[in-house]
């Protein structure tokens, strides 16, 4: 059994997927269905005992002193566990925590929200990631049943519920082809539901090349078939850039201080060189790693491949994984591998290349590592970068940054 007390040297973020691939929805563009192919079909997708208390009890130990410990439990879809799981979990987190501070989150499709699970979230002050992507004709485009049944009236009504309970609820909203078009609308509609926190993620999906239909996979991996074909859900770059570009200008104009979409705090983070910008945007990555029902633990859940698998929370220490050199050696690979048009771009120290698993064209100099969404990025921060400058010079000499939204367009 590994040492139940080996701190980490850095702080890390390990998310759970206690049901594995497993979701009661069967959503045209989710990467992670695919990942099916790695597991026996015979052999349940949940998280044993044995494995649930070695992921709590070495996430504790494995946090370095002082921060608090975070536990994110997605899949998959985790409410498919069921109540008494969760209710174990949180036990083992007060036996094993001695008086550390244990912060719990939670992805979910919503569809098996009811108020048993509304009232459980709230009275353990879970927060609560809502995949909901828009209105009903964004949303149900293709977050669908397996047999074609739409999922939205189900996450509205769960909304409802968390909100109801006083459950602290993001919404997560996919960009995908059809919604990247419809950028306002999707706001506006968030907005307008009550969600306070937002993030917007694009989705981009290869077909699997020959190599990963040998291995049973229906999308391509990372890194594999540089010409795999793209998925037809996927948004188009620039489109990526001007959806993202049009919500910001809404919420510069209207919702400073009483919206916060994730994509611009990460924005500014970046340009004030504050800590704490997600992985996709860091010059490195790597301390984001997964830990599968089975146990096992991976770099990224992007990269949930036997290639890329660090070891298992059984019988091997958290801690000596996270710091392992295959670990270091992946989050360095992000900088070591930036083509030459990276480098000199302007932007670079907002975009830092974007995530990995993106990177599959090629550069205007032929170098292939190019993130494919370049184009989008592009866009983006250079619509947005005078604007955020101005917010970045308000906060600075402490004055409320909505004055940005009366501020004429800066030079």
């Amino acid at each position: 059994m590994p040492s139940p007390d080996q701190a980490a040297a850095l702080p890390f973020h390990l998310m759970a997927k206690p049901s594995g691939p497993a979701c009661n929805l069967d959503c045209a563009y989710c990467f992670y269905l695919d990942k099916e192919a790695l597991f026996d079909r015979k052999q349940t997708r949940r998280m044993s005992p044995e494995v649930l208390e070695a992921y709590v009890r070495q996430t504790i130990a494995a946090t370095p002193a002082g921060a608090p410990v975070q536990f994110t439990w997605q899949g998959g879809e985790p409410t498919l566990l069921g109540l008494d799981f969760y209710a174990r979990a949180v036990d083992l987190q007060k036996r094993h925590g001695a008086g550390r501070t244990i912060e719990n989150s939670f992805q979910t499709n919503g569809t098996l929200i009811d108020d048993d699970w509304a009232r459980f979230l709230a009275d353990h002050r879970f927060l609560v990631g809502l995949s909901l992507d828009g209105p009903a004709f964004v949303h149900d485009r293709y977050r669908r049943y397996a047999n074609g049944n739409p999922s939205h009236a189900l996450v509205m009504r769960a909304l409802e519920r968390l909100q109801r309970h006083g459950v602290e609820t993001n919404a997560l909203a996919c960009v995908d082809a059809h919604s990247a078009h419809h950028a306002l609308e999707v706001y506006r509609f968030l907005k307008a539901a009550g969600l306070q926190f937002i993030q917007f993620t694009p989705v981009v999906e290869r077909l699997a090349g020959a190599g990963d239909k040998a291995r049973g996979f229906e999308l391509n991996g990372p890194g594999r078939d540089a010409d795999a074909a793209l998925a037809e859900f996927s948004v188009a770059p620039r489109d990526w850039g001007v959806f993202l570009a049009t919500v910001f200008e809404e919420w510069r104009r209207n919702d400073i201080g009483r919206v916060f979409v994730m994509n611009f705090e990460w924005t500014l983070a970046a340009f004030m060189g504050a800590p704490g910008v997600v992985c996709h945007h860091q010059p490195e990555c790597g301390r984001a790693l997964i830990a599968e029902h089975d146990g096992s633990v991976f770099n990224c859940d992007h990269f949930a491949y036997p290639e890329y698998k660090l070891g298992n929370l059984v019988n091997d220490s958290l801690a000596s994984m996270v710091d392992s050199t295959a670990a270091r050696e992946f989050g360095k690979a992000k900088s070591t591998t930036l083509p030459a048009q990276c480098r000199r771009c302007p932007w670079l120290k907002g975009c830092w290349g974007g995530c990995p698993k993106h990177r599959f064209t090629q550069s205007e100099d032929g170098e292939a590592g190019l993130n494919y969404l370049c184009a989008g990025y592009t866009h983006y921060l250079g619509s947005v970068t005078p604007w955020i400058a101005a917010l970045a010079t308000a906060i600075r000499d402490g004055r409320d940054p909505a004055v940005v939204s009366t501020m004429r367009a800066p030079q």
